[in-house]
């Protein structure tokens, strides 16, 4: 019989692995807490129409990348690629315009993306998402880009850098993209296939082509900084002022436009470390008209997303702390078969005094259950065997140093609270 694995792109996240997953997570969270953001919980599927027509038809993902089926009622589902739309999609649904604003919310979870696996990319991935809805405020994208500086800080990250532009609005692209097609027409036969097909549908990606040719040719591409109308040239001012306000890095890159339709006005990227290409922890801007390609009222809003297996990759990398990794407290051995019974109720006392635990299910060797106290990070091991169920004591065993005591099980109880106040609770 052949054995199932899972698909192409897709991967299993270890308990080796996860706890770091964990640990950014929590950071996260209070990290959203300091700047007010609101958690929210997202379906993981939604209506195909809230990705074509709010990413946009003509874009990478819509045309190659989504997941897209039918249900048993013939409706076109499509398992959420990104996690921007169906935010602005709850805002207008569930009328978050009657709350405060600007609404500011988070959310963590799978995307899905039929992309070339590698090292950091899968076709499952797992994003943080930070989106500040209802304020035309340039303030807002000032936040938006410190709320990510902080975070990865926070997370031991060194080198950051933000790289950010204009992305200008429907009232001056338009003249900005015909800039660019009488920059590129001339040039149309050296560009990449890709870049070709773009040329008419969307010129502005062919500024974000990693082909180095492409890349070679955009360098003297004109700057959308002289196509700028005045509402988004004074934003665009008053973030990048904003920014030096707060001492943070950033450089100006002509060539940044994200790859989704829906940015206007701020585009950003965070980077990190010295990863080339693969530097990039994040990327965000403003989708000021995002609400009204899927059928909302017009709502300025500004966010950044984060993969979460790129931001571990990076730690990793950079050879950031992820804390301590999760261990017991304590390991409760049966030196006999006799005393399983006792070792059970002593697991589950402790356990509903707080404190973490664990026994053998083995019938194992008391070697050989010592051994998996260490191995699980107990700080103290307690013994149970003839003797102690005879004496009604209880053996504990400090694992560090190896001094041992018989107790009472009330004294016990006492013992391990106090002592694993002196730090074993952070093996």
């Amino acid at each position: 019989m052949v054995t199932i694995k899972a698909p192409r792109g897709v991967r299993d996240i270890l308990p080796e692995e996860s706890w770091k997953w964990s640990y950014v997570l929590k950071k996260t969270s209070r990290m959203a807490d300091l700047f007010a953001y609101r958690e929210i919980h997202l379906p993981v599927f939604e209506n195909t129409e809230l990705f074509s027509r709010g990413i946009g038809e003509n874009t990478d993902v819509v045309d190659k990348e989504m997941y897209t089926f039918k249900d048993r009622a013939d409706r076109s589902l499509t398992l959420r690629p990104e996690a921007t739309a169906s935010i602005v999609r709850a805002y207008n649904e569930d009328r978050m315009d009657n709350g405060q604003q600007p609404a500011k919310l988070w959310t963590s979870g799978p995307m899905f993306r039929y992309e070339r696996p590698q090292k950091g990319r899968y076709r499952q991935f797992w994003q943080l998402d930070f989106e500040a809805l209802g304020s035309n405020s340039p303030y807002v994208d000032v936040e938006i880009i410190k709320l990510a500086i902080d975070l990865f800080t926070d997370l031991g990250l060194s080198n950051l850098d933000v790289i950010i532009n204009s992305v200008g609005c429907p009232q001056c692209r338009p003249d900005y993209t015909r800039k660019l097609k009488d920059y590129f027409r001339p040039r149309l036969d050296s560009l990449c296939k890709t870049c070709q097909d773009r040329f008419e549908r969307n010129p502005l990606r062919i500024l974000d082509c990693k082909n180095e040719n492409c890349k070679k040719i955009t360098e003297n591409a004109p700057d959308i900084y002289e196509s700028l109308c005045k509402d988004c040239r004074d934003h665009f001012d008053e973030v990048t002022q904003g920014l030096e306000r707060l001492h943070i890095s950033f450089h100006l890159d002509k060539r940044l436009v994200r790859g989704l339709d829906y940015y206007t006005k701020t585009a950003f990227e965070v980077l990190s470390g010295e990863l080339g290409s693969q530097n990039a922890v994040c990327g965000g801007g403003r989708y000021d008209n995002l609400s009204d390609a899927v059928g909302g009222a017009p709502l300025p809003a500004v966010g950044f997303a984060a993969g979460l297996e790129r931001i571990v990759l990076v730690m990793e990398q950079q050879n950031c702390s992820f804390g301590n990794e999760p261990g017991i407290e304590v390991y409760v051995i049966s030196a006999d078969n006799e005393a399983r019974q006792e070792v059970l109720s002593l697991v589950s006392d402790l356990r509903a005094r707080g404190i973490s635990c664990d026994m053998d299910f083995l019938e194992r060797s008391i070697k050989a259950q010592f051994k998996s106290a260490d191995n699980k990070g107990a700080g103290y091991a307690c013994i149970i065997g003839h003797d102690e169920i005879a004496s009604g004591n209880v053996t504990v065993k400090d694992l560090d140093t190896g001094k041992q005591d018989s107790l009472k099980k009330e004294e016990l109880f006492a013992f391990l609270t106090e002592g694993l106040k002196d730090g074993k609770r952070d093996r």
